[in-house]
């Protein structure tokens, strides 16, 4: 491993931060993306102007990093079976996030920065079933 190794996913990091204050700097809100995908859908105005603009950020944000740096690299093999799970894995995330009150980002970077108990226990819960289904499928999956 060399130092450029660490470059985007430092870059990454601190791309996050920056936003996740800048939004709570200037709209007072947390920068949980589930919250404001799911927001978007029933607000008016500039409530959902600013939600629509935070998550185009994000998909410019990516295609602009695959412009700079190169697209990621897809996996052998992969075809309509990795679209199917992803999309099945995408369903079962946004299930979670409503039923845990919040996603990773909001919980784990906005949320333990306010030293939230509740965002302490849901990062608890999300990095540890994380861990366990990794160390259970891959296996099953390799």
């Amino acid at each position: 491993m060399n130092v450029t190794d660490f470059a985007a996913p430092l870059g990454g990091g601190l791309l996050i931060g920056a936003a996740a204050v800048l939004l709570y700097g200037t709209l007072g809100r947390i920068a949980g993306v589930s919250g404001i995908a799911y927001g978007s859908y029933g607000t008016v105005g500039t409530e959902r102007r600013w939600r629509l603009l935070f998550l185009a950020g994000l998909v410019g944000g990516g295609w602009l990093a695959a412009l700079a740096f190169g697209a990621l690299p897809v996996p052998a093999g992969a075809g309509a079976a990795s679209v199917a799970i992803a999309v099945g894995a995408g369903l079962l995330v946004g299930f979670g996030t409503r039923m845990g009150n919040g996603c990773t980002s909001g919980h784990g970077v906005c949320g333990l920065a306010r030293l939230s108990p509740r965002s302490l226990v849901s990062v608890l819960v999300f990095m540890g079933i994380g861990m366990l289904t990794a160390t259970l499928l891959r296996p099953v999956l390799s």
